[in-house]
């Protein structure tokens, strides 16, 4: 699954700066604006702890686990809707991905230049919203002139239904609504709306990137950030993003933790950076687990398993029979599949078993 998270923000709040810590490709970070003119895509491996310890027990020839793309795109300015700066491609940039990385400046420091010249993450926010939402608008607007008149006068029910989800998003895009916060309940509705691709109907991270005796607890910036997204249910995340570098460069895994616990934290910011994002997507893990390799698959939570199996191979879908199925608790617990097998905790289902994060699966099919 090539699923994408855009890093988005104004200039230096810190986008490429946690790029650079979640990915190996050193995007160029300066203080000026538009240092990133080309989107930088990272493949980034989802941390899970999970995977690991199948792996100690079945000590297999190789360990795969399940990775997100982000891409780091350059920092929008007022204006961007309209080409202001490099709107027009930054926006196009925005589109392509499934979910937004809203990465929001929460500390103080005169060394680095802010593009508006103060401190102010929730006019940040605001900025980005509003340009993100004028060319939501203008794509509704667009549809609106192609299906209006024929929901009108040709008795089209498919354009009257297209119709009627326009219009709602366009009344709430006009009040300064994010899209995501019109829900629709028929399935009808809903395919409609999803194949506006519109920018603000994406789900959003907000990042709240601080200084490093604010990365634990966090400080007066970022709660005023969180009171302002209450409302929107979207996801909060505090990361140190200039300590975070710093933990990139130390070579071992024991001097990162060290350096974790002298300032307080159990984990670093990126790898819960990781992980929310995979949440974000709506993303789970199930594994496959034998001598060759032990593997972690990215499936869509909710999913059936011959959808599911898809992710190893559109065969298995196809010809799917059943899948045999353990628990990660019982594999644990007893130590091998064999033992497993032999205890009865093996489940044999169907087409219509719905996939269990940390499922431990094996397909059986026929083309």
């Amino acid at each position: 699954m090539a699923l994408q998270c855009g890093i988005v923000g104004l200039p230096n709040v810190g986008k490429s700066t946690l790029f650079n810590c979640l990915s190996n490709a050193k995007a160029q970070s300066a203080n000026f604006p538009f240092c990133t003119i080309e989107p930088n895509v990272g493949v980034i491996t989802v941390p899970d702890e999970r995977l690991t310890k199948l792996a100690e027990i079945v000590q297999p020839q190789r360990i795969v686990p399940t990775t997100v793309e982000i891409v780091d795109i350059a920092g929008l300015v007022k204006g961007a809707s309209k080409g202001e700066g490099l709107g027009n491609k930054f926006l196009a940039n925005i589109r392509e991905t499934d979910a937004i990385l809203h990465v929001l400046r929460c500390f103080d420091d005169d060394n680095i230049t802010h593009v508006d010249g103060s401190v102010d993450p929730l006019r940040d926010k605001s900025i980005i919203d509003t340009e993100l939402q004028l060319k939501d608008l203008e794509t509704v607007e667009a549809r609106l002139q192609k299906v209006y008149k024929q929901a009108q006068t040709g008795g089209d029910k498919q354009a009257k239904l297209a119709c009627d989800v326009l219009m709602r998003y366009k009344e709430a895009l006009e009040q300064g609504l994010n899209a995501r916060t019109v829900t629709f309940e028929t399935k009808d509705e809903q395919k409609v709306a999803r194949e506006l691709y519109l920018l603000t109907s994406k789900p959003v991270l907000y990042v709240c990137n601080v200084d490093e005796a604010s990365a634990v607890s966090g400080n007066e910036y970022v709660e005023r950030v969180r009171e302002a997204v209450a409302s929107e249910g979207a996801e909060l995340l505090v990361v140190a993003a200039k300590i975070e570098s710093e933990i990139a460069e130390l070579e071992t895994y024991e001097e990162r933790q060290m350096f974790l616990a002298e300032i307080g934290l159990e984990e670093s910011g990126v790898a819960r950076l990781i992980k929310a994002a995979y949440k974000l997507l709506d993303l789970e893990t199930y594994f496959t687990a034998g001598v060759q390799e032990v593997r972690a698959w990215t499936y869509t939570k909710g999913s059936k398993a011959p959808r599911a199996a898809a992710a190893i191979h559109t065969d298995f879908e196809k010809g799917f029979i059943r899948a045999e199925v353990i628990k990660y608790e019982d594999f644990l617990h007893y130590g091998s599949e064999a033992a497993v097998k032999e205890a009865g905790k093996m489940a044999v289902e169907g087409k219509d078993y719905v996939v269990q994060d940390g499922d431990i699966m094996h397909f059986r099919f026929n083309v």
